[in-house]
Order: C-alpha cells, then structure tokens, then sequence
C-alpha cells in the first residue's frame, strides 16, 4: 500500500510532492506520537490532581484481590488488570490512569490497523487522529472500568474479522475466537458487537463463503472455550447480573429524561464534528474518482455505527447508562475518513494534527483545573476527592488498637468501606452491602475467625449497623479534603473475632438487599 490508498489507486503525481513530511511517509511514527502523548497527559494529570481514584475503580481493585471469574454486576478482567498492576507497581495511586491509557492507546492501533487495510496507511492515521476529538477518549477515560475495558477488544474484533472474511488464514479465524472469548471477561456487551459481526458474516456473500471451510469453525469453538468458565460462573451465581442489569434499568427510567442517553451521546460527538469543519474536511470538492468500496463502507456503518444506533433506539424504552457507548464509536473516525477521505491533503492533514494534539492537551489540562477547583475551591465531595490513603491508614490503626490480628474484612457504607480497605497494607477484602451473595468471598465462619471493621460517614451510628454493632465502641474521625469545605466525619468500629453481638447471627443468616 502507498500513503494515501490501497494498492491500485491512482495519485495524482503532485500530491506526493506535496506530503507533509513530518506525517505522512510515515505515518506509524505519527500514531506513536499520539499514543504517547495521550499516555503520558492522561496519566500524570490524573495522578497529580485526584486524591483518590474514581469510584468504579476503587470497587475494581478491591473485588481484583478476590482472582473471582465474576461478581454480581460483570465480568472481572478490569479487576484482574488493576491487581496485576498494583502488585507489579506497589501503588493505587497512578497504576491504574495508565493502565487506562494503555487500553485506549491499543485501541487507536487497532483502528489504525483496520484502516491501513481498507483505506491505506495515511487515510488510517487520519481516522486516528480524529479520535481524540470524542468524548468518549478524553474526559471519562482516567475512570478505567468495564466500558474502557471493552475498547480494544471492540477494535480488535472489527479488524480480526475484517481480514478472516476477507480471506484471512486459519491463524485470523483462531485469534478473532480468542479475542471474542476473551472481550467477554471485560463486560457481557461486548457480545452486542458478535451480534452484529454475526450477522455481517452471514450476509456478505465472500465472508458467508468461508463458512465452507473448517476455519470459522474452529474459532467458534477457540470462542465456546474460552467464554465456558463465565457462562458456568454465571449459572453458579444464579444469574446475579442479570438481576443487577435489571436493577441499574430501573434506576435510569427513574433518574434519567428520556432523550438524555441520546443527548449524552450526540454531545460526545460535537468535538468530532468540529474538527473536521476545522480541518476542512466538510468543504465542498469533487466527487472522489475511485470511492471508497461498497462493501467496505458498509462494513464500517453495520459494525461501526450499528450498535451505537441500536442502543440509542433501546434507550427510548428502557435504560441505558451513558457510559455504556464508549467502546461504540471507535469506528466513527474511520467511517468519516471513508466519506470524506478524498479531500484529504497535506494541509488537511496538518490540521488533523494539530487538533488531535490539542484536544489531548487541552482536555487533559482542563481536567486537571476543574478537577482541583471542584474539590478544593467549590467544596463539591466527588469521589476522586476523598483522603483515600488517610482514611485508609485511620483504619487500619483502629483496627490494631482494638485487635491483634490482621484486619481481614471490611464493611459498613461500601463507599466508603472500599476506600478504607484501598490502602490497607493488611489487603483486607470488602463485604459489600453486608450481604454474602454479593460478596461470595466472605463467611459466616469467616467473619467469626477474623472480626471485621466497620466503617460509615458521619458520627451517628445508621440503623442497619446497629445490629453489628451491639455495646462496640465507636471512633469517629474528621478528614481534611478541601480547601475552603469543612472536613468529613467517618466513623469506625472494630469487631473483633469470636465477637458474638445481639442480632450478628440474624444479619449473617438474612443478608440485606
């Protein structure tokens, strides 16, 4: 392939001469560059200004410590990921922004690879470099949880199936299996994108001709293997998440406007569309003389757009969390470049550059000041705010002053429990909502063996503790975290092994919901 479009097109002679020559011969040094500065403003920004992680990541950590295939709500990869990075690190404090970062980064490359393979190499760093311009790879990006996850595997999978339809090799049949198998771990939605892909396969007439090879089939049974332990986890936990997707359905229809999952979305969009009029992208020109082919921009739409699409039709009937689209729209980029490519130049290019490089920046540098303004000038408590590691280190010392022992368990406020439990050096696991089918880890005999520490905000004892509680002796703790904004009252209440209280055996046999 040359630097503009596959092999065969024709360039007009001019415009190799008119290249910019920082990009385009080489556009693989372009995308590195863009990887590495989204990894490093994306993860030192964060690290510098947020005093705890966000919250699905400090939930995350703590349910990684448990290795479990999965909880109540997803699949664990995310969790697997977060402990392999702390105990390869020591730290909760920056390990996971650039874990995040890595997952966004191995998405643009595999974007990359998929427009390098329908559009060309330069066309497919085009489509990178209007990434960064979504919401979606910016702001919510330092909050690495099952939506981020997903990403790469979403690329993965659109690329991996592209080039086995197309004729790949049994080796691209194996890995699109694997990759499949695997994505699910990241959360169950990835299965959306089999679905389409699914239907893609049988609708093309060359993709749906392989299907007379072994080939496909083996990598449907690469898939079967690998999703086997998740679908068994999930019969074994009595399809807890399921009934967790039901519940957060219900919160959304009750909390949310109608058209605000829809709004959400086409918001996200907006930078998007802005870049490209910046560009000049969106300019009248002559009609392309070899437009892109009809299969592979109709490839693009069903997996790229689909899905996206299909969400935002279901959201009009029921819920949708406004995350959930993230990994929807890696394609977006591609299938602009696959319209609009053919007024693509060196200036254009030029412009995509800088843009990209400025919407990293600048966005990762407006995180940093509304970030830090929010938490120690408008005194707003979000949950990157919280004293993570004082708090953890108050209950730790709780603990010791009240138990010889390790502190194995923690409970209470689960909000507030997890960041007590974070940076425990202990690595006490979480007993979340005091409840042990979410919590599968913890046992009655377990607790009886071990105590548990008790923590909750504020200095009043909540009524469903008090049964923990019984003649326990309270602490209760102020926090500095702001500024300007008053410190935070938690409490804490060790319950020590062997501990039998008025109404603990009821509370252990009739878990709450």
């Amino acid at each position: 392939m040359n630097g503009w479009l596959p092999v065969g097109s024709s360039v007009p002679g001019d415009w190799r001469q008119s290249i910019w020559p920082g990009l385009t011969p080489y556009p693989e040094a372009g995308l590195a560059l863009l990887c590495l500065t989204q990894i490093l403003c994306w993860t030192v920004v964060p690290a510098l200004v947020d005093a705890a992680p966000p919250g699905d990541v400090v939930e995350s950590f703590m349910w990684g410590r448990e290795w479990v295939l999965l909880t109540y709500k997803h699949p664990q990869l995310p969790g697997w990921l977060l402990e392999i990075s702390h105990l390869l690190t020591g730290s909760f404090r920056w390990p996971q922004y650039l874990l995040a970062q890595l997952v966004v980064s191995a998405t643009f490359v595999f974007v990359y690879l998929l427009g390098r393979d329908m559009l060309g190499r330069t066309r497919a760093l085009a489509a990178v470099l209007l990434m960064p311009s979504l919401y979606f790879f910016g702001w919510p990006t330092p909050q690495f949880n099952h939506d981020y996850a997903q990403m790469p595997f979403w690329a993965a999978i659109c690329w991996l199936l592209w080039r086995a339809g197309r004729g790949g090799g049994p080796g691209w049949w194996l890995a699109l299996g694997l990759v499949s198998g695997v994505g699910l771990y990241a959360k169950f939605s990835t299965g959306l994108l089999l679905l389409f892909g699914a239907i893609w396969l049988l609708s093309d007439t060359r993709a749906r001709n392989r299907l007379a090879t072994p080939w496909p089939w083996l990598g449907l049974a690469v898939f079967l293997a690998a999703a086997a332990p998740l679908a068994v986890q999930l019969y074994r936990i009595d399809f807890l998440p399921l009934t967790y997707v039901a519940g957060r359905d219900e919160w959304v229809l009750v909390h949310r406007a109608r058209l605000y999952y829809i709004g959400v979305q086409i918001a996200g969009l907006c930078g998007l569309l802005l870049v490209l009029a910046i560009s000049g992208l969106l300019r009248r020109s002559p009609a392309p003389e070899q437009p892109v082919e009809r299969g592979t921009l109709a490839y693009l739409v069903w997996m790229g757009l689909g899905p996206a699409v299909l969400v935002m039709v279901a959201s009009l009937f029921t819920g949708a969390g406004e995350a959930w689209g993230a990994p929807m729209y890696n394609l977006v980029g591609i299938v602009a470049i696959a319209l609009l490519g053919h007024r693509l130049g060196a200036i254009e290019m030029r412009w995509l550059s800088i843009c990209a490089f400025v919407c990293i920046v600048g966005m990762s540098g407006a995180y940093a000041g509304i970030r830090w303004t929010s938490c120690n000038l408008r005194g707003r408590m979000d949950a990157v705010c919280w004293p993570a590691r004082q708090i953890s280190d108050e209950a730790e010392a709780v603990w010791h002053a009240a138990v010889p022992g390790r502190l194995d368990v923690v409970g209470g406020d689960t909000r507030i429990a997890l960041l007590a439990g974070l940076n425990a050096y202990d690595k006490p696991s979480i007993f979340t909502d005091l409840d042990m089918r979410l919590a599968p880890w913890i046992t009655s005999q377990r607790l009886r063996d071990h105590g548990m520490l008790l923590v909750w905000p504020g200095s009043g004892v909540p009524p469903r503790l008090l049964a923990w509680l019984g003649n326990i002796p309270v602490k209760t703790v102020l926090f500095d975290w702001s500024l300007r904004a008053p410190p935070v009252a938690i409490s804490f209440a060790a319950i020590p092994p062997g501990v039998k209280q008025p109404g603990l055996i009821d509370s252990l046999a009739q878990p709450s919901n």
